[in-house]
């Protein structure tokens, strides 16, 4: 028997000790591995693939049969609702005053569509305060890192040009106001800047408030200025301003436009392009057969399923324990306490409606409602929690899901690669193409999308979160049981027109303000 020295033990002993640190070094130092295990999270974290939740109901989806009744109902568009836009949300009824009361400034925060409708409210309080608005500047997401700003996503002279009897608007800031940047606010208190606006404040209060600072200075800046206008007791023409920057004055750039009608023609005409070489690169895909109803249609289906919301609603999502510990971590790392872990059980939020949708339930529902498997989907998301094992059951119910990826060559993308806020741009544009739109769940897209369709009286299908939750609870349903509730439960959520309510948004209820009975 070989004897082993007293060095040759101390290696062995000290390469078993390094070996041990390296294992504990992402719970000693887990920000030193915050973007490893981003990239790779089955090394650090949910490394246990999600397994179907629904497996009899998920049997008879991908078997299921649907007549050409229930097909020709589903693609109907939407029959005249007796309201329509007014006048597309018409010009302003009286000119300009002579002189501008001062500059004013807006920072938004937030994704693509809660800074669109920052736009809005923002142009609204130029009209309000008699006030020169600067174009908004975007802040920078600290989820996405998306430095794009609003030249960078919409047609800035369109803009202008649709505004241009409305309210004065400026690319730039003057020179002599050229030291009022985001940074000059961020260093010291400054008189120009206002920083307390409430939520959804009334028109009076900007008046008594900010009024006075332009008045004194020429320039007031306003962050946080996200919610930060009342949505009631407005002047009409204040409302249907903000309609017509929604629905008119905020156009993509060209360039966004142009690949989101690439993307809406290759879904509805997938068999009039062939496989060509990688340069310009698109798939050959096919659909449904030309006699099918629905033939030349599509779905959006927007699919918010992000790690964000998943740890955000502490639901369970069928991960297993890795998962939970995980979304768990995750809550305690991003919001430090802010959002706790429910104190409801998952059957109690998941009765109450607060679950997202997971891939394989949206799935479900949209079999259930008589989609086949022929059905084009396209599928608008940035990135989904769990990534292609999570949407394999999606998939397996609807074979012909596109995306941007699968649908554009890596050049077509190259302008959008990376730019969370121009990605969420091309989605809205083809969101806005389809014949039919549904979102997985509430959040700033669905409003924004869902805003828009309602004032072209496009065909929205709701998901009833709540019937939804207690069905998929419910393990002893049968399919037939299971479709029939859906199909009831989703008669009056496929497009019906809704009235604002108080405190509604007009964004995503435009009627009755920006609209006129017929």
């Amino acid at each position: 028997m070989r004897h082993i020295s007293h060095s040759e033990s101390y290696k062995q002993r000290g390469g078993t000790m390094a070996g041990a640190l390296v294992l504990l070094l992402p719970f000693l130092f887990p920000s030193l591995f915050t973007p490893f295990s981003h990239a790779l999270p089955s090394v650090l974290s949910e490394w246990n693939a999600p397994k179907p939740r629904h497996s009899r109901l998920l049997k008879s989806a991908l078997q299921r049969q649907t007549s050409d009744e229930q097909q020709a109902e589903l693609w109907m568009p939407l029959a005249h609702q007796g309201w329509r836009p007014c006048a597309r949300s018409g010009s302003t009824s009286t000119a300009l005053p002579e002189k501008s009361q001062g500059y004013i400034q807006v920072f938004l925060d937030g994704g693509l569509n809660q800074q669109r409708m920052g736009i809005c409210d923002a142009v609204a309080l130029a009209k309000i305060l008699n006030a020169t608005l600067i174009i908004p500047h975007l802040e920078v997401n600290p989820v996405w890192q998306d430095s794009s700003t609003f030249m960078d996503i919409f047609d800035v002279d369109h803009f202008i040009n649709v505004l241009k009897d409305d309210i004065r608007i400026a690319k730039e800031l003057p020179e002599e106001y050229f030291w009022s940047t985001r940074e000059y606010y961020a260093t010291a208190i400054r008189a120009t800047r206002v920083k307390t606006a409430p939520v959804h404040a009334s028109a009076n209060w900007y008046l008594e408030n900010v009024l006075p600072v332009l008045q004194s200075y020429g320039i007031a800046a306003i962050a946080p200025f996200s919610h930060r206008l009342a949505f009631d007791n407005m002047p009409e023409d204040i409302q249907r301003l903000r309609c017509k920057v929604n629905f008119q004055a905020l156009d993509f750039v060209p360039h966004i436009r142009a690949l989101g009608d690439a993307l809406v023609n290759r879904l509805r005409y997938p068999h009039s392009t062939s496989e060509v070489d990688s340069a310009s690169y698109l798939k050959n895909v096919g659909g449904g057969s030309k006699d099918k109803q629905g033939t030349g249609k599509f779905v959006v289906l927007h699919l918010r399923f992000d790690k964000d919301m998943a740890a955000h609603s502490a639901c369970d999502f069928g991960g297993g324990k890795a998962e939970k510990l995980a979304l768990a971590k995750y809550r305690q790392v991003i919001w430090q306490g802010r959002v706790l872990n429910s104190q409801f059980t998952d059957e109690e939020l998941r009765s109450q409606g607060r679950c997202p949708l997971t891939p394989e339930e949206i799935g479900l529902l949209l079999a259930a409602l008589g989609f086949d498997n022929s059905t084009r989907l396209y599928l608008a998301s940035h990135k989904v929690y769990g990534g292609a094992a999570r949407i394999s059951t999606l998939r397996s119910i609807f074979p012909f899901m596109e995306d941007k990826k699968s649908l554009a060559s890596t050049e077509e993308r190259a302008q959008i690669k990376g730019k969370a806020s121009l990605l969420a741009a091309v989605d809205y544009y083809v969101s806005m193409h389809s014949d039919i739109f549904i979102s997985a769940s509430p959040g700033n897209m669905h409003n924004a999308v869902v805003g828009h369709r309602t004032y072209e009286n496009l065909k929205t299908i709701r998901p009833n979160m709540a019937l939804l939750g207690q069905l998929f609870l419910n393990k002893s349903l049968t399919w037939l049981e299971f479709q029939e509730a859906v199909v009831k439960g989703h008669k009056s959520r496929q497009g019906l027109l809704r009235l604002r309510k108080p405190e509604q948004s007009i964004y995503t209820y435009p009627a009755p303000d920006c609209m006129c009975s017929a």
